[in-house]
């Protein structure tokens, strides 16, 4: 592990945001009017620590009070502990049959929502597969059952910049990436509740109409807590696919 190129969190920076971690809180989850049969995969892909699950855990939770029924919502982990509570398994054949696999029909739309460690180069680790997940594998799972129906992706971890560009770019497709291709991005900390990006999209969900104000938000709100401790920007990357460039929030 230590000899790849592989996001670290910077434990001794981020030591110095504990005080801040209620700066931005986390939202309540609220609920809204369910307006699409929404077709979900929610996958933690590094069970070391617990802001990943944290993170699909409470969006699942926006989904369900929302109106999204359990059965659409598909929740992946690596952790030991959500393993034993039936929460199915992240490796990679798993989460890229699944995705393949969800069944979107005229009227649905897709959500993946991936949230791990990145690798410089290679895409988001799946600690048990001991591999990480590459765009172009990515793609051509979304290009199973969500190939024709508006498909949001949202890919949180260092170097993530890198899924929002080549195969994965389609007119029907919204990528939403926690920094660029280059670029590493913070908060995987023992004793946060979620990574930087996480709970800034978290809380953007409630406050947008639309998947480009809540990115905007989200954008805004991880440069300002970057900024509290000079560190170089992450950037937070997006697409917007002709077909989708306006699409609401939907839920």
């Amino acid at each position: 592990m230590a000899a790849r190129l592989f996001c670290a969190c910077m434990l001794a920076v981020l030591i110095l945001l504990r005080p801040l971690a209620a700066a931005i809180p986390s939202p309540p989850v609220r609920g809204a009017t369910h307006t699409a049969n929404w077709q979900v995969v929610l996958a933690a892909g590094d069970g070391s620590l617990p802001v990943f699950d944290d993170a699909t855990a409470a969006f699942a939770r926006r989904l369900v009070m929302a109106g999204v029924p359990r059965a659409d919502i598909h929740r992946l982990t690596a952790s030991a502990a959500e393993l034993r509570a039936g929460v199915a398994p992240a490796t990679r054949d798993r989460l890229l049959r699944r995705i393949a696999d969800l069944p979107a029909r005229p009227g649905d739309r897709c959500l993946v929502f991936l949230t791990s460690h990145g690798e410089r180069g290679a895409g988001l680790w799946l600690a048990l597969s001991d591999a990480a997940l590459s765009p172009e594998q990515l793609a051509r799972a979304l290009s199973g059952g969500c190939a024709a129906v508006p498909t949001v992706v949202i890919v949180s971890g260092c170097y993530t910049g890198a899924f929002a560009e080549g195969a994965m770019r389609r007119p029907n497709r919204i990528i939403l990436t926690a920094a660029r291709a280059d670029r590493p991005s913070f908060g995987c900390q023992a004793g946060r509740t979620y990574t930087f990006f996480d709970q800034c999209l978290l809380a953007a969900l409630p406050q947008s109409a639309s998947w480009r104000g809540a990115f905007a938000r989200t954008a805004r709100c991880v440069r300002w807590m970057e900024d509290r401790l000079d560190m170089q920007p992450s950037d937070p990357q997006a697409y917007f696919g002709a077909a989708v460039g306006a699409l609401s929030l939907g839920f």
